[in-house]
């Protein structure tokens, strides 16, 4: 009885076996995929990650258009971590020197690596696009990623979406009009007037406002303040001269100017303004009054932190967040020597500073090439960065080793504070987060998050806010490319970074108009009229995008 009850469950298992591997077949034969095929290539729930479904080794390569990152993958915390969790490595690649002539290198050869990221206003993203070398994120995603639907902000695929209706990139640093009204008053700017504490107060703390302040101020600290251990002062610091010109000179200080953007729905050519011309003749009226050191026609950015390390300069019109680290130096060394932002130049009415903050377009742009070598991987872990799991891992790290939930608020750790706010080289290093990988950082989640400045970046910080503007809908009206216009435009501004600094270092008043009107005539030959027309147009593009 037992044999024959244990043949009997012997053939009842054999049954089952072949009916399970007959349903299989059958499974098989109507979808062309086996159960196990299946589970691997299946659409997930448009409302849960897609990155989950494969989470096996793989390295993607992604290029990065700045010679100055030089941050890799791999031996710290954050790249550690959401590579254990996603299977993603990354092989990071970057210029060694001037990043326009490598990425047109790569544009001309045809092949790209699997990502790209570079400045939304440079001319080798409309070049990839224009030559179908990247692939349109909401193709990717419709066939391989409906979860990027879900974590993609709308208004900014909206703002990014080309001629032909597909969306090529995603930006960083990007706020849309809603996260803009939702952080206005917290949201700061870069743009700031700085000076050197301890000779400011010791001045009086004067009102640099008027162009008659300001070259006072100037005038007394040079002479008060010869030389700042045993090297001349500087009196004013600028962001460096380039081909195109001074960003300190143009959009920084006219927006401390308030130079209106538009009038009467029209662009307005903000380099005629008569407030800018007139400041403009101010910083000629430093050089002639030997107020502006000749460092500062031919230093680049290196040189300048050197100097800013030192304390060697008064006063600047610069970015703050370009000199934390050389803030943080002088502070260990005296907190009385720090640079701290004070009212600057204004109009004659000497109405408040209109400060750009994170527009829709943002810094970067992310794209994804045409010979990436896995396209359904490469748009998942996008999405995965984008979103709020994506943002909050790449900021923090790893719960429990870097940050923890301290009174009921997502904080570092003690010792991860300490060394962020310390030696933030150290700290990418070791630790890789705040946004180290900064390629698809969102700001308004950075507003959230960030800890309390330390007290030498929280001064030029805090001044900024409320004094913010969106400039979105004049964003991207630049032409740029091969185009009549983006011809033009480069020819021009190549001719304002030749004239300029020779603007400032002009013997008279009278050879400064003359020269500013020679200009004027010059850029009138170049196309500016085409420039304008282009302007204008893709101004009003802009504006429907925004439903303004």
């Amino acid at each position: 009885m037992r044999r024959r009850s244990l043949f009997n469950n012997l053939i009842l298992l054999l049954f089952m076996v072949i009916f399970l591997a007959a349903c299989e077949d059958v499974k098989k034969n109507e979808t062309g995929f086996s159960g196990a095929e299946q589970a691997e290539d299946q659409v997930v729930d448009p409302g849960k990650p897609d990155w989950q479904v494969d989470t096996s080794p793989i390295t993607l390569d992604w290029y990065v258009n700045f010679s100055w990152f030089t941050t890799q993958w791999g031996d710290n915390v954050v790249s550690d971590y959401i590579t254990e969790k996603t299977g993603v490595k990354i092989n990071f690649i970057s210029p060694k020197g001037n990043e326009n002539e490598k990425i047109n290198t790569m544009i001309a050869s045809g092949s790209l690596p699997d990502f790209i990221t570079i400045g939304w206003w440079e001319d080798g993203l409309e070049k990839m696009v224009e030559r179908d070398l990247v692939l349109p994120l909401d193709e990717l995603a419709d066939e391989y990623d409906p979860y990027f639907f879900k974590v993609a902000d709308d208004s900014k695929l909206e703002w990014y979406k080309q001629e032909d209706g597909h969306v090529y990139g995603y930006p960083n640093a990007s706020s849309s009009p809603k996260d803009f009204d939702r952080y206005k008053d917290v949201k700061p700017s870069n743009q700031t007037f700085l000076v050197r504490k301890d000779i400011y107060e010791a001045l009086g703390s004067p009102d640099m406002r008027t162009p008659e302040g300001f070259l006072s101020a100037l005038e007394k600290a040079k002479e008060q303040f010869p030389e700042v251990n045993g090297e001349p002062l500087i009196p004013l610091g600028l962001h460096e001269f380039n081909t195109d010109g001074n960003d300190s000179l143009e959009e920084h200080l006219q927006n401390f100017l308030a130079v209106p953007m538009e009038d009467d729905g029209e662009i307005y050519d903000r380099k005629t303004d008569p407030e800018y011309i007139k400041w403009l003749k101010t910083f000629r009226q430093a050089n002639e009054a030997g107020l502006l050191s000749k460092d500062i026609f031919i230093d680049k950015r290196a040189q300048m932190e050197e100097k800013i390390a030192e304390g060697r300069y008064f006063a600047m019109l610069y970015q703050r967040s370009d000199m934390e680290a050389q803030q943080k130096e002088l502070y260990a060394k005296d907190p009385n020597s720090v640079y701290i932002a004070v009212d600057g130049p204004a109009d004659s009415n000497l109405a408040p500073p209109t400060l750009p903050a994170d527009g829709i377009s943002g810094w970067t742009v992310t794209l994804i090439s045409k010979d990436v070598k896995d396209p359904e991987r490469a748009i998942r872990f996008l999405s995965y960065l984008i979103s709020d799991e994506g943002q909050k891992d790449v900021f923090f790290g790893k719960k429990g080793v870097t940050w923890d939930t301290i009174n009921g608020k997502k904080q570092f750790v003690p010792e991860v504070l300490d060394q962020l706010q310390s030696d933030r080289g150290a700290f990418n290093q070791k630790y890789g987060a705040s946004y180290t990988y900064w390629m698809l950082m969102d700001t308004n989640k950075y507003l959230e998050w960030a800890p309390t400045p330390i007290a030498p970046l929280k001064q030029t910080m805090d001044w900024t806010k409320g004094k913010t503007v969106n400039f979105s809908e004049f964003e991207g009206i630049d032409p740029v490319g091969t185009s009549e216009a983006g011809i033009a435009a480069r020819k021009i501004d190549e001719e304002w970074g030749r004239i300029l600094p020779l603007l400032l270092l002009t013997e008279s008043e009278e050879e400064f108009d003359q020269m500013f009107h020679s200009f004027l005539e010059k850029r009138e030959e170049l196309g500016f009229s085409i420039v304008k027309q282009h302007r204008q147009e893709v101004y009003k593009e802009n504006q429907l995008k925004l439903n303004k």
